[in-house]
């Protein structure tokens, strides 16, 4: 395992205390710095780029340029994506769902990686990994807050980071949950105020989740 990448513990923290990460989808690299300066502007310090476009391997490494900016690859599917990730500056690894092959080849690299769950099931899996932080998505879709509640009595040592459905009306009830480390959204970074180039407005949203964050405490 490569030493020089046992970045866990500044991932964690720095994801316990933002508690907010964006979830963003970028189509054009060109936006990427702007974004970064705009999160930032908001008071955010953590990001995920998902690979869901052509764009994401750049967009990390123009947002990784920002040394006050932690950057994460999200929608990692492949073993192969990892590597490409981490070679743009990604610090850390988000999947949809627990992947074996994505899991090993983080753990290998020693780069902190967050695989998504759905299920009981799926967390007894990423405890077998030797994983506690693991992505809970889709959030709504699954029972958002009570599902939490329901996951976490019999799983105390995890630590979740709900995405999908997460904004601004259910943003204090998912932070106010002990078990939840962070909480992903895009409703900060929305499509249409990135295409439009709305970085005011991404700031002013960002600001508010931060405040939201703030006032309310977890474990």
């Amino acid at each position: 395992m490569a030493a020089d990448r046992q970045t866990g513990p500044d991932v964690l923290g720095t994801l316990a205390g933002s508690r907010v990460l964006p979830v963003i989808v970028l189509d054009d690299p060109a936006a990427a710095d702007p974004l970064a300066g705009a999160l930032l502007a908001g008071g955010l310090r953590a990001v995920e780029v998902t690979f869901r476009t052509a764009a994401a391997a750049e967009a990390i490494r123009v947002m990784a340029g920002h040394d006050d900016l932690l950057v994460g690859a999200g929608t990692v599917l492949r073993a192969d994506q990892v590597d490409e990730a981490l070679a743009a500056g990604a610090r850390f690894v988000v999947s949809p769902g627990f992947g074996p092959a994505v899991v090993r080849r983080c753990q290998e690299l020693g780069v902190p990686v967050f695989p998504g769950v759905s299920s009981a099931t799926d967390i007894q899996a990423a405890l077998d990994a030797g994983i506690e932080v693991v992505k809970f998505f889709p959030a709504e879709q699954l029972g958002g807050v009570a599902m939490i509640k329901a996951l976490a009595a019999p799983f105390r040592s995890v630590r979740f980071i709900p995405t999908g459905g997460v904004n601004t009306g259910n943003l204090a009830d998912y932070l106010a949950q002990p078990a939840v480390l962070a909480v992903g959204g895009t409703w900060m970074v929305a499509p249409d105020l990135l295409a439009a180039g709305r970085w005011d407005e991404v700031t002013r949203l960002t600001a508010e989740a931060v405040a939201t964050a703030s006032c309310t405490s977890g474990r």
